[in-house]
């Protein structure tokens, strides 16, 4: 279910003023976030962020594509590991 039209998107206060700083200066370093339920603004493009999963933090470079997405969906929790055959 989607978020109220009225709230606005819910973007994590602490890592929006992160990449404005990483903006204003210039760094190039990813950003770590913790916060898988932050959606992606516009001024995240071209930032990269480093995503945990749980386990890992997984490198992912924000395009405009990924804008209105969570950032979240572009970190995946679970590792497929292939069915078994009989042999």
């Amino acid at each position: 279910m989607p978020r109220s039209q009225k709230k606005g998107p819910y973007v994590n206060e602490k890592l929006f003023n992160k990449v404005m700083v990483a903006q204003q200066s210039g760094q190039a370093t990813p950003i770590r976030a913790w916060s898988r339920s932050c959606t992606i603004v516009p001024e995240f493009v071209g930032m990269t962020f480093e995503i945990h999963n749980g386990r890992h933090f997984i490198k992912v470079l924000v395009t405009e594509d990924m804008v209105g997405h969570k950032l979240g969906e572009f970190a995946p929790t679970r590792m497929f590991k292939a069915h078994t055959g009989r042999r």
